[in-house]
């Protein structure tokens, strides 16, 4: 669990990096501090070029190899990302991950990232990996592990935590790491670190752009249509961008979907998901108005992919708009039929 990501960071440590990492996990900031690090260690070992593969609909597998095979411009060691965001490469793309590992590019480290996970997701590929290189599941902190978590933070930033602070960012962010950390960071900008207590993280308040999507997403699993609405036409006034809140949303719609998929919700979110009570209440009902079967999330995945496309100039059409439409469609899912493209 929490102990997964710092395992990491020591393998990184020791001498030249692997020819081939997967960082696979739900949890965006475990992702991308994880990626941040490894990318760190590269650059200071001399890997100073670096190309970004974004697996979407229709990607050619055949670009892997192409890029394996290239000439490096300068005569320098290259770090390749391969962008995998639904964790699934298909067929072709799990031959091709696993001829790349059979036969590594030489002076190349390829990192493979992977947003959704579980264990269905493991295949051929992830063992030729494993066999290849290294392989991270960075899970999120179990609900009992949050407050370590925290503590060791918030220790790393010069700051001595009472419990009472430590017990407020966690109730506040319920979970939420990325929340945290950039409550954390918050404070670090004010303070030069020591004891901090509840009434000291009360201080700073909540005026936060990263809450502000956090309070989107609930707004909209919780069936408050005109709320999500409210508050994404706020985020969009204040100069805010859609790719980075589909992020936080691709995450909670996947979530959804896997909740929807399972046997037995309250054993899922006991076991797999750790949430916290409040959370599993606004799932639950999430669930409940969308109907049986995991049909309406899917769908909602598929938009929100449309979006992401139409964010990036990939695809015609105002994100925005759609964006507005897919939190109804969240909210209200009997409207879905009208408001989602077919």
């Amino acid at each position: 669990m929490a102990g997964e990501f710092e395992g990491f960071l020591k393998t990184l440590a020791k001498g030249d990096l692997a020819p081939v990492y997967l960082l696979a996990g739900d949890e965006p900031l475990q992702l991308q501090e994880a990626g941040d690090a490894l990318r760190a260690r590269a650059r200071a070992l001399g890997y100073t070029e670096r190309e970004v593969l974004d697996v979407e609909a229709h990607f050619d597998w055949d670009q892997l190899a192409r890029s394996g095979a290239s000439l490096s411009l300068f005569a320098s060691r290259r770090l390749i990302e391969l962008r995998l965001p639904t964790g699934k490469p298909e067929r072709d793309g799990s031959a091709a991950i696993t001829d790349w590992c059979k036969s590594p590019a030489p002076d190349t480290v390829l990192l493979v990232s992977a947003m959704q996970w579980s264990k269905k997701h493991e295949g051929a590929w992830v063992k030729a990996i494993e066999r290849a290189g290294v392989y991270a599941w960075l899970r999120a902190p179990r609900v009992d592990e949050l407050p370590a978590w925290i503590r060791a933070r918030m220790r790393a930033k010069g700051f001595a935590p009472g419990e009472d602070a430590i017990a407020l960012l966690a109730e506040r962010a319920e979970g939420n790491l990325l929340a945290i950390a950039q409550e954390i960071d918050k404070l670090a900008a004010l303070r030069s670190g020591g004891a901090v207590s509840a009434a000291d993280l009360e201080s700073l308040g909540d005026d936060n752009a990263i809450y502000d999507v956090f309070k989107l997403t609930d707004a909209a699993f919780g069936g408050d249509a005109q709320r999500a609405l409210k508050i994404l036409n706020g985020l969009r006034a204040e100069g805010e961008d859609v790719i980075p809140m589909l992020g936080w949303l691709l995450n909670q719609l996947d979530l959804a979907l896997r909740l929807s998929s399972a046997p037995d919700f309250a054993s899922a979110v006991r076991n797999e998901h750790g949430m916290w009570p409040a959370r599993q209440k606004l799932f639950a009902d999430a669930l409940k108005r969308a109907g049986r079967g995991n049909a309406h999330w899917r769908r909602c995945l598929a938009e929100c992919a449309r979006i992401d496309r139409m964010a990036k100039g990939r695809e015609w059409g105002d994100p925005w708009r759609e964006m507005e439409r897919l939190l109804v469609a969240i909210a209200q899912p009997r409207a879905a039929g009208t408001l989602l493209a077919a």
